[in-house]
């Protein structure tokens, strides 16, 4: 990846305990060292992987938004492709399903739990900086989407975690209650203060597509 939007970050191994607020639930999860994006993805890079520009606003150091949580992990495989490393996605026959394959190198979501503990970069509270210093948010972003990388990153080097866009993650949600719905965290430009935090979590069906939703990469280090 040659693009400074497309620049990785080697976050280190630790654990992370993640919680939910409708159910008043918490869980720890311990995590290999792995790589993420240091930017989401912005609309140049996916028009140069996909050659298509699904967002609505437009302006190549954009983050890419209107993607669906498939739509991203397609991205992934063909970035993977593009560089000729093995893909970490297999597609179901039916298109249907997709499987992760965990010993593949290729470009994939983060999962929810790698997510939140490259946001919190070793920090503790909700915010990894002063929230109006590290995010786009509905006070300072005159309600609308601003180019990757204009506020400070995180301790780690990451820009954009909180703020700007949500970002689809990996996971589902709860099927026991939601069904196929995925992850997404971090808030977006058009969300209140209360959305953009690091343990913040939101759902939605992958085949979900809107203006403040995008994602960024992640890889696992595969010996």
């Amino acid at each position: 990846m040659d693009t400074t939007a497309g620049k990785m970050i080697a976050v280190p191994p630790g654990q992370v305990t993640l919680s939910d607020r409708r159910t008043q639930r918490s869980w720890s999860v311990d995590l290999a060292p792995y790589e993420i994006a240091a930017f989401p993805v912005t609309q140049a890079l996916y028009a140069q992987v996909t050659g298509q520009r699904p967002s609505t606003a437009r302006g190549d150091e954009l983050p890419v938004e209107s993607v669906s949580w498939w739509d991203a992990v397609r991205f992934c495989n063909a970035l993977s492709e593009q560089e000729r490393i093995p893909s970490a996605y297999h597609f179901c026959a039916d298109g249907e399903g997709v499987e992760w394959d965990a010993s593949a190198g290729g470009y994939r979501l983060p999962s929810e739990a790698e997510w939140e503990h490259a946001c919190r970069a070793g920090t503790t509270g909700p915010h990894y900086g002063p929230l109006d210093e590290v995010a786009w948010y509905r006070d300072n972003s005159h309600e609308r989407i601003h180019e990757v990388g204009g506020r400070r990153p995180n301790p780690w080097g990451l820009y954009d975690v909180l703020g700007n866009v949500w970002e689809w993650c990996w996971d589902v949600y709860d099927a026991e209650v939601y069904g196929e719905c995925r992850v997404l965290r971090g808030g977006g430009w058009f969300d209140e203060h209360w959305s953009c935090r690091a343990s913040a979590r939101r759902r939605s069906h992958p085949t979900f597509q809107v203006d403040d939703v995008g994602f960024r990469v992640a890889r696992s280090l595969v010996r």
